[in-house]
């Protein structure tokens, strides 16, 4: 409390006005919300109160004799080549690469892996002040075409465009209202399907990135290339559930397109799908009428989660928490609907994070254990395990593959991995893994630090996960400042990553950098998830307040020295966590 005082008497925070006349009713009981004018962006109440905060940090930072020493040093550790994996589409590959400070990832295209490579879309140059975005893309199956969509001052309202991967001619089409979309091709290359909502009506016009109201009805479209927007199908609404949002994907052979549809953020949703080779005309048939597509519905109930792995005609497997909060992999028959059988069951520790099916009739799945991966090939038909891939510990970025590719790149990073991107030759009797590309950041030496797992006891007793990364051999002796940081919520993972801002705070600060992994993540599945959501919301912050506990008890830190950080939903949990230390 003293520090805090002392802070206070140096710093002159805005004044936050309180409204007390703003009281809700929920169910007989009566909750005020004083501040509820700070929601509204365009006020000038509240930007003036934003300025002052502004001020207020400014004047603060301008003081720190390190800031400019830190910046150059972060600078020069960005300043390094960073890939990502590269896709397979028709006979060229493609994937994305930054030089080392450019602001967003540049997309290249080569013919081949040797091939050379040739900017097929540079973000960077779509404005002038850099707040043009690319926000989601998808190449046609004969790779000649690259539909992307694009987004202003971060806004999630996006702008869909077509351009020829041969000579970088774009379109004329251009799609508008776009929001929470995929884009997926049929794979005759001939259009695509994408979500949109409604275009407002006049008078209703949409600030982008800053209006508050919430979107409705939204719609799942289909665009023939070289056509207006006005003459898309639309192939699926529903006006009785306006809340409900609708993503789109084509599976592997091309037959069918599958619809998600999901109502919030949690991991469950409804199943529908349509064999486009049962439309008499095919989707061109459907022009100009007001027939909506006739999905099938496979699973129309919000009981559970259900990804669809791979498809032989009409039997399909799906990823799943259906009675498995730890996920597994089933399997279905469209003929019998009714009949659904276990290809990989639910493991007793350890979540069944994803599958990737690869190589005809093999797949790559991929493990959560204790907050790190795990990955395995396995037979897609019956799911036994056919061999262990070598991984540090650390994180799988994601798996690059289709059903159709031998070869398998796979995304890795960690605490001290910047970045590598493996090759894996699954054409070969014991796979082949082998380093495709590897980032090196300049200056860093990996030897120099030392990651710790530990398991802190709650509240309550239940044992959470906590990383600790700190220089090599410090002295517990209190006298590190620490950042400890947390989420807890939305089913999300805080599994590790490389960063080079804090790696600077580590190396040159002598910081001590934790991540709680807190109930409400997903580290041990949906009953973790759970367990840190809704009426149980306050394990969150017990977890994480047990962890700061850890922290200075066994002295990598002390209070006056702990700092802690969320975003997003971790914002929620750092207010709450400050205000329950300080009042009780």
């Amino acid at each position: 409390m003293g520090s805090i005082g002392a802070l206070e008497e140096h710093l002159q925070y805005p004044i936050a006005r309180r409204d007390e006349s703003v009281v809700d009713d929920y169910h007989g009981v009566k909750v005020s919300d004083p501040y509820r004018w700070l929601e509204d962006p365009d006020a000038e109440e509240v930007k003036e109160f934003v300025q002052e905060q502004v001020k207020l940090t400014e004047s603060l930072l301008e003081k720190c004799e390190a800031r400019e020493k830190l910046r150059e040093s972060i600078t020069k550790l960005f300043d390094h080549p960073r890939y990502e994996a590269p896709f397979r589409r028709g006979d060229k590959y493609f994937y994305f690469h930054n030089t080392g400070l450019q602001a967003q990832n540049v997309l290249y295209v080569q013919d081949s892996l040797d091939g050379k490579p040739e900017v097929l879309l540079d973000p960077n140059t779509l404005s002038e002040d850099g707040t043009v975005s690319l926000n989601t893309l998808s190449v046609s199956e004969d790779a000649k075409y690259l539909a992307f969509g694009l987004s202003t001052s971060g806004s999630d309202w996006v702008t869909i465009k077509v351009t020829r991967v041969e000579d970088k001619k774009v379109e004329a089409d251009t799609l508008s209202w776009v929001k929470f979309s995929s884009i997926s091709w049929t794979h005759d290359s001939k259009g695509f399907f994408y979500s949109r909502y409604p275009a407002p009506k006049e008078g209703e016009g949409i600030d982008a990135g800053t209006e508050t109201n919430s979107n409705l009805y939204h719609e799942l479209y289909y665009h023939f290339l070289g056509t207006d927007q006005s003459e898309d199908i639309l192939c699926w609404r529903d006006s009785e559930n306006p809340k409900y949002s609708f993503g789109a994907d084509v599976t592997d052979d091309g037959k069918y397109v599958l619809l998600n549809i999901g109502e919030g953020c949690d991991p469950v949703n409804k199943f529908y799908y349509c064999d486009l080779s049962a439309l008499p005309n095919g989707l061109a048939g459907m022009k100009g009428k007001n027939d909506l597509l006739p999905f099938i519905k496979l699973i129309d109930e919000f009981d559970a989660q259900y990804i669809a792995i791979a498809n032989d005609d009409t039997l399909f497997t799906f990823h799943t928490n259906k009675d498995a909060p730890k996920y597994k992999l089933v399997r279905v028959d469209l003929k019998e609907p009714t009949v659904w059988t276990d290809v990989i069951q639910e493991a007793k520790n350890d979540v069944l994070e994803s599958a990737c099916a690869v190589n005809g009739n093999q797949m790559i799945v991929s493990y959560l254990s204790d907050v790190k991966y795990v990955l395995q090939i396995r037979d897609l038909k019956s799911g036994s395990l056919l061999h262990q891939l070598p991984i540090d510990i650390g994180t799988v970025l994601g798996i690059s593959a289709r059903r159709e590719d031998n070869i398998v790149f796979i995304g890795f990073t960690s605490f001290l991995t910047p970045g590598i991107i493996y090759q894996c030759n699954l054409g070969t009797e014991v796979p082949e893994m082998k380093i495709f590309r590897e980032i090196v950041v300049p200056g860093f030496d990996r030897s120099e630090f030392h990651v710790n797992q530990v398991f802190v006891p709650s509240k309550d007793g239940t044992k959470i996960p906590m990383f600790i990364v700190a220089r090599k051999n410090i002295l517990l002796d209190g006298s590190h400042p620490c950042l400890l940081y947390g989420y807890g919520g939305f089913n999300i993972s805080l599994t590790p990553s490389f960063s080079v801002g804090r790696t600077v705070l580590i190396r040159h600060l002598g910081v001590v950098f934790c991540i709680a992994n807190i109930r409400g993540g997903g580290e041990y599945g949906e009953e973790w998830h759970k367990a840190g959501a809704l009426a149980r919301k306050q394990n969150c912050f017990d977890d994480f307040i047990s962890a700061a506990e850890y922290l200075t008890s066994t002295g990598y830190t002390q209070p006056k020295k702990l700092c802690i950080e969320g975003g997003s939903n971790g914002g929620l949990l750092i207010g709450a966590s400050i205000n329950q230390v300080l009042l009780y």
